[in-house]
């Protein structure tokens, strides 16, 4: 009975699977609920960019909100299976959400580091998979030299950290050649 009592215990101290996914939708919603957000890609991909733009959402579930802080140049565009480079810092939104700290973590805070890279749009190699599909829904709409804050929630993200259910704020900047 004693070990009965002990397992009930330890299981009400884990969450589900779905709690888990309702911390992150509250996490991501306390997030934007500071920010503007518009609710669509604009027909003509213009975006307001900037450090006071709002974010997008560029994906119909909610799971990519996009803030452009610099679009790069419109007629640079990525073509599928080219190698592109990118630096990141990226925050965690439940750690901001529990006690609001703000702490980066990722290779642009350290100009030693090598930057990440991926083949765009081909998920088949696991060097593109790894980052997941999020990382590289920017340059679907912008040139390789942008950059962009990017809400990522886990699905999306580092395909390691998906059972973890942890939305990230990613800085990101694109290159062509690694820096």
């Amino acid at each position: 009975m004693i070990v009965a009592s002990l397992a009930l215990i330890s299981c009400k101290d884990k969450k589900s699977y779905a709690d888990l996914l309702n911390d992150e939708l509250h996490a991501v919603n306390y997030f934007l609920a500071q920010q503007q957000v518009i609710n669509e890609i604009p027909a003509d991909t213009v975006f307001v960019c900037g450090e006071n733009a709002p974010f997008y959402r560029i994906d119909d579930e909610g799971n990519l909100y996009m803030q452009v802080i610099n679009p790069g140049t419109k007629t640079n565009k990525a073509k599928d299976n080219e190698l592109i480079y990118f630096r990141f810092t990226r925050y965690n939104l439940l750690t901001f959400m529990k006690d609001g700290t703000w702490t980066g973590e990722g290779n642009s805070l350290d100009a030693t580091a090598s930057p990440t890279s991926f083949r765009f749009n081909n998920y088949t190699l696991s060097s593109s998979s790894a980052y997941g599909s999020g990382v590289q829904a920017p340059l679907k709409y912008l040139g390789v030299d942008c950059e962009v804050n990017l809400v990522i929630r886990s699905q999306y993200g580092i395909s390691d950290e998906i059972a973890a259910v942890t939305p990230y704020m990613y800085n990101l900047r694109y290159f062509r050649s690694p820096l």
